[in-house]
């Protein structure tokens, strides 16, 4: 199917196939990932240490998956032994900017959030 012959995208629509792509981004690893890579490329070990608590398995499938839909590129150096690096395409580049924005809003929230939370938990 040529890019010319999909229907405008609407994420609120059940067959969209933004809706998935949104999901791997927002995931529980996929931001993490991304903004990792925002200022330079990792290699792997590297991006595990960085993102503390994602497994090695579901790092490597994280990292597949955002490969495929076009927002990191992974490179294998011609080095002995071969060393594999990832980072973020222009397209990645261009998706991860705003997803920063949410990241900083969000760790700078944390007093309010942690205070809500607390609300909530006394009240319910």
């Amino acid at each position: 199917m040529s890019t010319e012959s999909l229907p405008a995208a609407d994420v609120f629509a059940r067959g969209c196939p933004s809706r998935p792509v949104l999901q791997n981004i927002t995931g529980r690893w996929g931001v993490l990932i991304l903004a990792a890579l925002v200022d330079d490329a990792h290699r792997f070990a590297e991006l595990h240490r960085r993102v503390d608590g994602v497994s090695e398995r579901m790092l490597s499938q994280t990292l597949r998956t955002l490969e495929r839909d076009g927002l990191v590129h992974r490179a294998v150096l011609g080095t002995v032994p071969p060393h594999v690096e990832y980072s973020l395409t222009d397209l990645g580049r261009r998706i991860t900017a705003p997803l920063l924005g949410l990241v900083e809003v969000v760790e700078g929230s944390i007093p309010e959030i942690v205070a809500a939370q607390r609300d909530y938990d006394r009240s319910h």
